[in-house]
């Protein structure tokens, strides 16, 4: 009897590796669908970035306001009889670096 119980333990063991361990059991399974979740949040996000290229594509071939936005901010363009009026914080640190001049040569020293 007690022959026939480890027999069907082993048994029991046997049919369910597949299930859990096997190519297509619930290990992998969980696994793709990991992966699938992790895919689909990747393209949602890259669907919404390409939705806001799109839309400044569009502004920028349609109208002329995103045009004038992108002169003022990056290139630093005004309008005529316009006042350009800079407010510099006096707290923020200058994230500008003064270059030194370079040397001046001297030809006379040469010459002599």
């Amino acid at each position: 009897m007690r022959l026939i119980i480890l027999c069907l333990a082993a048994l029991l063991v046997l049919i369910q590796y597949p299930l859990w361990l096997g190519k297509g059991g619930w290990l992998r399974v969980w696994d793709l669908d990991h992966q699938v979740t992790e895919a689909e949040r990747k393209n949602d996000e890259l669907r919404a970035r390409n939705a806001k290229l799109a839309s400044e594509v569009q502004d920028l071939k349609e109208g002329t306001g995103a045009v004038e936005e992108r002169a003022r901010y990056e290139l630093g363009m005004i309008k005529e009889n316009e006042i350009f009026v800079q407010i510099i914080d006096p707290n923020r640190k200058s994230t500008f670096v003064a270059i030194p001049p370079p040397p001046v040569k001297d030809d006379k020293k040469k010459k002599n």
